[in-house]
Parts: structure tokens; sequence; C-alpha cells
């Protein structure tokens, strides 16, 4: 039996972080070429598991679309998602690409608006809105402070600020961010940086379907 050719459309395998961020800007562009599958947001907390999903999610998907898009950095992997793209070059699949940068912070904030932000204060803690929104399922719940708060000063003991990176203007977000901060005995720094490189790259991708 001869395959059908693949669809024009492009899959994007992305960090559960990103789900609401990337549906919101496929809609507002009607990017229907888009399709989204995104791996657990729980896996920030451990990046080591993030190539072996990635990995079995570009398998599950292989010879289905014409570009495949990762909504990820490099986020604490240590390479290794730059890694799998160059083994699927080196396999053929040349349509394959990944977000600038080392994490979320840096695409949304561009890469030397992050950088002059980490210079000016290397012991920060960086928000996102996901993050602001399901700090208490992430941090605090993920790192067990609600069982050990003793844990908090040893995490969080080089840390000095928290700088909220926002996405979109929320009055409610920025007083969760603030409480954040006095839960962990930082100060705080509220920086707008809507959706950066990612709305910028996704935009790229999409073009390249035409």
């Amino acid at each position: 039996m001869l395959k059908t050719a693949p669809q024009a459309k492009l899959l994007v395998i992305a960090c559960g972080a990103l789900a609401h961020e990337i549906v919101w800007l496929q809609k507002q562009s009607g990017w229907g070429q888009i399709e989204v599958q995104c791996l657990d947001a729980e896996l920030h907390n451990r990046p080591k598991l993030i190539p072996q999903k990635l990995r079995a999610t570009l398998e599950k998907n292989r010879g289905q679309y014409q570009h495949v898009f990762i909504g990820y950095g490099d986020c604490g992997t240590g390479g290794e998602i730059d890694r799998i793209i160059e083994q699927e070059w080196q396999a053929g699949n040349k349509k394959i690409e990944r977000l600038p940068g080392a994490h979320c912070y840096s695409f949304y904030a561009g890469e030397q608006r992050f950088n002059d932000l980490a210079n000016q204060e290397l012991g920060t803690f960086y928000l996102t809105d996901f993050l602001v929104e399901h700090f208490e399922r992430l941090v605090v719940r993920g790192l067990k402070l609600d069982k050990f708060p003793e844990l908090r000063e040893q995490y969080f003991a080089n840390y000095k600020l928290v700088v909220y990176l926002s996405q979109r203007v929320d009055s409610e977000l920025v007083p969760k961010a603030k409480a954040v901060a006095k839960f962990l005995g930082l100060g705080f720094r509220h920086e707008y940086s809507g959706y950066g490189d990612l709305e910028t790259t996704l935009k790229q991708q999409v073009l390249k379907l035409r």
C-alpha cells in the first residue's frame, strides 16, 4: 500500500507550560495548519526526562507532517534537544527546529533583554504567566515545600529577586506574582514581555508551509 503524502501541517511539540499561549496565538492568528501536542508541564522540574518523551512523540508522529517545531528551548537538558534535532537532520528530516534560547524566559524576553536582566542580578528567580498561575502545584508541592518548609531556604538561599515576565496584561496575576516573591522572601520586579520569540518563530514556521 502506498503511503499518502503528509498534509501541509505543522506539528508543534511543546512544553505543557506553553499550551495556553500557543493555543491563544493559534486562534488569534487563524493558524489552522498547526496541530499542538504538549508534554507534561511537570517536566519543568525533571528536565532530564524531556528528551525521551520528545523522542517518543517524534516517533509516534513520524511522516505525518511537513514540518515539526519543538516548543522548548534547551530547558536544562544539557544540549539533548539539539542532539535529537541533529540526529533527525542526519536521518534526512531537515524540517525540524526548536525555539531559540536556553529556556522560556529567554525566548519570551528576547535573548539580549534576558541577558541584560540576568547581568543586573544573577540571583533572580523568573516567573511567567503559567508559573504564577501554577506556582502552588509546580513549585510549592512540586518541591515539597508544603511538607518541608525548611527546604525553601535551601532552594532559594542564593536568590535575591523575583522577576515576573508577563505575557498578557492581567491585573489579577501581578498581585499573585508579588505574593510569590513575599513567600520566597525576595524582592520583586515586573516586566511585560508579551509572547516574544514564541510568537515570531511560530509565524516563521507557518509561513514555511505556504
